[in-house]
């Protein structure tokens, strides 16, 4: 064997061994993960069942101005209750959605249950800091109302990211995502094809290699999805999620500031909401909105998209309070690159641009769920009975890797910091097993 085909021989067992302990952190934490998802991806089928009784009516004649609906609301709400924004509908068959906040933002357990709207059933989750308001637009009915994390859609993305605890346990799913990308990246690195080799499973394989081509060919077919989701799934994470937007902040690619200090001119009569939201279809696109009521009497009006299933009509506008007047806006074009990435890769890791979305993401979730069960099938089958089942490493790996491996290495600890962690950890545990190694191997001599 020369020195060039016994550097290769290094490498590739470095990349093993980093590999199988990658999938060993990540396994428990993906497998979670990838279920939560699978559910959360079905969210609009499972919630037009829910609560087609809350979201949609029978369109009529004619609708009622929004002041109507956003009173009805009001009458319905705890006491004490303020309005935090307002959806007016899109569709004919559309609902008004008012939301409401607590008094100082505390938890009410019985928010949306004692007001005169009857709460919707079923309920999911825990009580949030605001309940949901919805209001037939023709006639002003109270459908109902709803705790927000109570909703299925909300209830279920707080299972996929912090599995239904508070913020502190979310540092779990990110040490999966950190340790997945190293498992993507070592994976990729130990299928490329070399010599006459395809990289495509070959027909008749049986047994571990049967699974092992498979399991390779299947994480790298889907590895652009994979990196798609595992990097917007870190940029909302805590630690990983600061250091990269504190990257994009740097290299210039933060999202367009909105001006401090806009005061509308106290000029005549204020704007009602229907007023609002007759100023804000003038000015945005053609998609549903938020509306945001001033907080003072010189305060603006605010709106923005309420439908993040279209990136690309994505838009922020303030107004004064009583002209209407435009005094900010900033639809796509004034996004930045970064900014128009994470608007299309978001709601594409949450399966909201439709039924090929969600079928992409089905197929995906199984394939990681083949991933991880496959690669544990070949463990067994390797694994040497009373062994750990380590892939072995050769003599000089630890130093075979190029400059460019040790360059995304660093790179990858610096924007993932629980990768770092768990890394230096996992490095002592190698020290530790080397020196047992090299003490077994002595007392076999002797």
């Amino acid at each position: 064997m020369d020195d060039h085909t016994f550097l290769i021989a290094r490498r590739k067992s470095l990349y093993w061994r980093i590999h199988f302990w990658a999938a060993l952190i990540a396994s428990p934490f993906a497998l979670v993960a990838t279920l939560t998802g699978i559910l959360y991806v079905f969210t609009p089928q499972i919630e037009a069942r829910l609560y087609q009784h809350l979201d949609h009516v029978a369109p009529q004649a004619s609708m009622l101005p929004l002041d109507a609906a956003v009173a009805a609301a009001e009458r319905a709400a705890p006491r004490g209750w303020t309005v935090q924004h307002v959806v007016p509908p899109f569709q004919q068959d559309d609902v008004v959605q008012v939301a409401f906040a607590p008094p100082g933002g505390a938890q009410d357990e019985h928010a949306g249950h004692g007001g005169h709207a009857a709460p919707a059933k079923p309920k999911f989750g825990l009580p949030a800091q605001a309940i949901i308001v919805y209001v037939n637009p023709y006639d002003a009915r109270v459908l109902g109302s709803l705790a927000g994390s109570e909703r299925f859609g909300n209830w279920a993305k707080k299972l996929h990211s912090r599995l239904l605890q508070n913020d502190g346990w979310r540092w779990m799913i990110e040490l999966a995502a950190s340790w997945l990308m190293v498992m993507l990246v070592t994976g990729v690195v130990l299928w490329w094809p070399r010599g006459a080799q395809s990289g495509l499973p070959k027909r008749g394989a049986r047994g571990r290699n049967g699974w092992r081509q498979w399991h390779a060919f299947l994480g790298v077919a889907l590895g652009i999805v994979s990196v798609v989701i595992l990097t917007t799934g870190l940029t909302w994470s805590q630690q990983a999620g600061g250091r990269i937007r504190a990257l994009r902040d740097v290299s210039g690619q933060a999202p367009p500031p909105v001006p401090r200090g806009l005061h509308s001119r106290e000029e005549g009569a204020p704007l009602d909401w229907q007023d609002a939201w007759q100023v804000a279809r003038s000015h945005a696109p053609a998609i549903a909105v938020q509306l945001t009521a001033p907080a003072s009497q010189d305060d603006v009006w605010r709106a923005t998209m309420a439908d993040r299933s279209q990136p690309t009509l994505r838009f922020d506008l303030q107004f004064d309070a009583y002209s209407g007047k435009p005094l900010y806006y900033a639809g796509w074009q004034a996004q930045t690159a970064f900014g128009k990435a994470t608007a299309i890769g978001i709601p594409f890791h949450r399966g909201e641009f439709g039924w090929w979305n969600q079928a992409l993401l089905l197929l995906f979730g199984a394939s990681v769920l083949f991933s991880l069960v496959s690669g544990w099938v070949m463990f067994f089958k390797r694994r040497l009975p009373g062994s750990l089942g380590l892939p072995r490493l050769l003599p000089g790996a630890w130093t075979s890797p190029s400059a460019l491996a040790w360059l995304v290495a660093a790179g990858m600890c610096a924007l993932m910091p629980l990768l770092l962690i768990s890394g230096c950890m996992l490095m002592l545990l190698e020290l530790l097993l080397a020196k047992c190694g090299a003490r077994i191997g002595r007392m076999r001599l002797r």
